[in-house]
């Protein structure tokens, strides 16, 4: 297969587009020291935005109704108890792919 030197710049720019936001901030706060209320609110955006998609993925629409997806649930409660328990992301995240995967399998 050949690339383009078009579709090449295309995939390094598309590459520039993701990256320069995520690590710019980083890069931009390396050396300054945000006070405690900023901190402390800025570690709850994580908690947000994860609530927000697990939430959205949870309800559909159907006929103008907002329905509960019972599969998402079911595979959402073993998930919060590993997150609750362990308090680590890596196991919380592998129990939430488990338990989406057994659900799907067995629905």
């Amino acid at each position: 297969m050949t690339i383009s030197t078009t579709m090449l710049l295309i995939i390094i720019g598309c590459c520039l587009v993701t990256l320069i936001p995520r690590i710019a901030p980083f890069i931009l706060l390396k050396k300054v020291s945000l006070p405690k209320w900023m901190t402390d609110w800025l570690s709850y955006i994580p908690i947000c935005i994860l609530t927000a998609l697990i939430v959205q993925g949870m309800w559909t629409a159907e006929q103008g109704k907002l329905i509960i997806s019972w599969h998402y649930m079911l595979a959402l409660i073993p998930t919060v108890i590993a997150a609750l328990w362990t308090r680590s992301l890596a196991v919380t995240v592998i129990v939430g792919v488990v338990a989406m995967a057994l659900v799907r399998m067995f629905s």
